[in-house]
C-alpha cells in the first residue's frame, strides 16, 4: 500500500466530446453503467453518462479537486437535455452554412448547448489561427444566446465523430481512452512495427494510440538484447543481428559459417555497454506525422 489517500469516484462520460471525467461519490451511492445524472462542472450542471461501476482511486490516477455528482437526472431534465441535442444539430446545420458564407478555412465538427442553454459551442478544426469574429456576431444575433467557437485537433474530432479502427473495432478514443498519452515514432520501431503511415496512423492521421499500450514491456525487454546490426558472439562464431522479438526472447542472426540463424537471448553473447535500443527491424520507409 502506498499509504495514499482512496477516493470514490465514478467514471462519466460526456455524450457529445465523448471526454470522460471521475466525479467523487459517497461511500453508500450506488449508480448503473448507462445511467444519466446530474454533474457539477467548471461550466454549470451538465448531464453526463455512467460508464464505469463506483471505485477507489488513489489521488495519482487523479486531477484534484474533484467535483461531485449532483444526482440522477430526472425524467424532465432527460427529456430536456433530448430537446436541446435536438437544437444543437440544427444550429449545427446553420452554422455550417454560416461558414460557407464568410469563405472561413474551417470544418465544423460539431454543436452542443450548455444544459442551462446560457451558451452554444461550435466546435472545429482548422490549420491555422481563423478570424471568425464576423461569424460570432452572425451566429449571436442568430441565436440569440452567448457563441464559443473552440477549435480542437484531429484526435478530438475522431473522438467526437467515432469510426473503426484498422483493428475492426470501435476507436479507443471514444471508446475507453481518458486523455491522449504522447506516441512516438521510437515506440513503434522499438516493437519492430512497419514504420510506413498507412500501418501505423489512425483515421486522425496521428500515430495509432495503441502502440502506447505495450511499450513499456517493450522498453525493459529490450534492456537485455543487442541492438539490431549489432555483432554478438555464438556458438556458430561471431555474427551480426538481424531482427529481435524482445517479447519472445529470440533473434535472427547472420552468422558467417551458418547464414541467419534464429536464437535465443541466452544462446548469444554480447557488449551491454555498446548495445542500445535502436529498432527491432530495417530502417523506416517513411515517417508520419506525431
Amino acid at each position: 500500500m502506498s499509504g495514499e489517500k482512496l477516493y470514490n469516484v465514478l467514471g462519466i462520460v460526456f455524450e457529445v466530446t465523448k471526454k470522460r471525467y471521475y466525479f467523487e461519490i459517497k461511500e453508500n451511492e450506488n449508480y448503473k453503467i448507462g445511467e444519466k445524472i446530474v454533474v457539477e462542472t467548471s461550466r454549470g450542471r451538465e448531464i453526463g453518462v455512467v460508464y464505469s461501476n463506483p471505485m477507489k482511486l488513489e489521488e495519482r490516477f487523479l486531477v484534484l479537486p474533484l467535483k461531485p455528482i449532483l444526482k440522477r437526472a430526472t425524467e424532465e431534465e432527460i427529456s430536456e437535455y433530448n430537446n436541446l441535442k435536438t437544437e444543437s444539430d440544427k444550429s449545427y446545420n446553420t452554422c455550417k452554412n454560416k461558414i460557407k458564407e464568410h469563405s472561413l478555412s474551417m470544418k465544423l465538427v460539431q454543436a452542443e448547448y450548455t444544459f442551462d442553454k446560457s451558451k452554444l459551442i461550435f466546435y472545429f478544426t482548422a490549420e491555422g489561427r481563423i478570424d471568425f469574429r464576423d461569424l460570432v456576431k452572425d451566429l449571436a444575433s442568430e441565436f440569440k444566446v452567448r457563441i464559443e467557437l473552440r477549435q480542437i485537433g484531429v484526435r478530438d474530432e475522431a473522438r467526437i465523430l467515432g469510426n473503426i479502427g484498422i483493428c475492426g473495432k470501435e476507436l479507443c478514443c471514444r471508446t475507453f481512452i481518458r486523455a491522449f498519452d504522447s506516441v512516438s515514432i521510437k515506440m513503434a520501431r522499438d516493437q519492430g512495427l512497419v514504420i510506413n503511415p498507412a500501418k501505423i496512423s489512425g483515421v486522425c492521421g496521428r500515430l495509432l494510440c495503441c502502440i502506447n499500450y505495450e511499450y513499456y514491456q517493450y522498453e525493459e525487454a529490450l534492456k537485455e538484447f543487442p541492438s539490431v546490426n549489432q555483432t554478438v558472439s555464438t556458438e556458430f562464431g561471431e555474427g551480426r543481428v538481424l531482427s529481435i522479438s524482445p517479447l519472445n526472447g529470440f533473434m535472427y542472426v547472420d552468422t558467417a559459417t551458418k547464414g541467419v540463424v534464429k536464437l535465443n537471448l541466452s544462446e548469444v553473447k554480447f557488449n551491454k555497454k555498446v548495445s542500445s535500443k535502436v529498432t527491432t527491424k530495417g530502417p523506416e520507409d517513411s515517417t508520419p506525422k506525431k
